[in-house]
């Protein structure tokens, strides 16, 4: 893990509705909080399920989207409500997060700092045009072009920050028979069924070969290498199956069949999932690769022939599978974790804004408690994972975030808090 630099402040990390920036959220919050800060989550998945049903509807095409964006309007009044609660220094918004722009506006003005990490390939998805102007920083998964285009449109703290792995989530595993049978196989694939795959892995079905994910369906050839009936893969599972299977094989995605093997340019988060896992993964190449990885920290290929080719080798030479993974995981764990990643935004956001984070008026934990419940708040921070300097505000809310019965010294923290707030208010009354 990184060094943590500079203050510790609090950040609410906005996740989006579904997809899959939704797990990079989690592992992003986990991160910031590792690095000391104090996080607050806006679970937009829970207003998810509201948001589909009104595709059940039956309404005409119009009304269903206006109905849509109406209900989006509240989501991002209810963020708003969140920040006004929360006060936080630095407001994190992830790829689809539930922002609108009248609500990314209302934080600008009340001098809220913005930032959000576009994980998907601005090419393909181009929403981004819309939103990337509101936000302080804007970081993403490309280079070049997108911040020639970010540029065009008014954005001046752009930030290129690759994806990564969770440590604590991606990591090698003891497996049962049990688990091995069912995760397990020499060839294997976990992800969506984009149009590339679905052409290329028919070239796969030689071999002890098993299908991982979502979006396989209509395909005939494929079916029967499908597991779990298609079914999403939660991301304990697809741990299970990396460390399971002897070549993971990591083709990027792509929306249309021609070429099977595009070598574009960013790196999904499948490649640093994989090598944290401490497993072995034929890899198509991307432009961005060298800058992540050395050449003798990831197998690679360009072709399917090629491709081919290195599964027949690497399946006949367990220790070269072994002595490429042991590199690649070192150098994840060294370079590319989200804690890594949560810093380098941390210092770029920084740089960027002058004078972030501000400065808050603010009381210690211990200061003004009685003297028998300030011996015991060394203990009390020590349990909550708080540093020596807390503030009182930051004990506090803090406490409010457990879960299950509070003890007395929690109770009567919270009280004192209720306390501080009628008498500040009586002084306001009286002044």
């Amino acid at each position: 893990m990184p060094e943590r630099k500079g203050a510790r402040v609090r950040i609410l990390v906005v996740l989006p509705l579904y997809g899959g920036s939704l797990p990079i959220g989690r592992y992003c919050t986990a991160a910031l909080r590792q690095l000391g800060h104090l996080v607050e989550v806006f679970e937009a998945p829970d207003f998810y399920p509201t948001y589909k049903a009104l595709k059940g509807l039956k309404v005409g095409t119009d009304r269903l989207q206006y109905l849509e964006n109406s209900y989006l309007q509240v989501v991002s009044q209810a963020v708003l409500a969140k920040v006004e609660t929360f006060e936080p220094d630095l407001v994190l918004a992830q790829a689809q997060a539930p922002l609108s722009i009248q609500a990314l506006k209302r934080l600008k003005r009340d001098g809220v700092t913005t930032a959000m990490w576009f994980v998907e390939d601005f090419r393909l998805f181009t929403y981004w045009k819309g939103f990337a102007p509101y936000y302080d920083c804007f970081a993403v998964i490309q280079r070049e072009e997108i911040f020639e285009e970010l540029q065009a449109i008014g954005v001046q703290n752009a930030l290129y920050l690759p994806l990564a792995a969770h440590p604590e989530v991606h990591k090698p595993l003891e497996l049962s028979v049990a688990e091995q049978r069912k995760f397990g196989s020499d060839v294997s694939f976990m992800g969506a069924g984009y149009a590339n795959r679905r052409v290329a892995f028919r070239e796969l079905i030689r071999h002890d070969f098993k299908l991982w994910g979502t979006e396989w369906e209509g395909d005939s050839v494929l079916e029967p290498y499908v597991q779990m009936d298609g079914a999403r893969v939660s991301s304990e599972d697809c741990v299970k199956i990396f460390n399971a299977t002897r070549v993971n094989i990591n083709l990027h995605s792509s929306v249309q069949a021609k070429d099977l093997v595009t070598g574009g340019d960013f790196i999904n988060p499948r490649t640093f999932e994989i090598a944290a896992c401490r497993a072995f993964q034929l890899v198509d190449r991307r432009s961005l690769m060298p800058g992540a990885f050395s050449e003798d920290e990831l197998a690679t290929f360009g072709s399917m022939e090629e491709l081919q080719d290195k599964i027949a080798h690497y399946l006949a030479n367990a220790e070269e599978r072994t002595a490429i993974a042991q590199r690649g995981q070192a150098r994840v764990l060294g370079e590319h974790t989200y804690a890594a990643r949560m810093q380098t935004l941390l210092d770029f956001v920084a740089e960027r804004l002058p004078g972030w984070p501000m400065a808050r008026a603010t009381v210690q934990a211990a200061e003004g408690l009685p003297p028998e419940l300030a011996g015991d708040i060394a203990a009390l921070l020590d349990r909550l994972a708080l540093p020596a300097g807390t503030s009182f505000e930051d004990l506090v809310w803090a406490i409010r975030q457990q879960q299950g019965k509070l003890g007395e010294l929690d109770t009567a923290v919270l009280f004192l808090d209720e306390w501080r707030k009628l008498y500040d208010k009586k002084g306001g009354q009286q002044a």
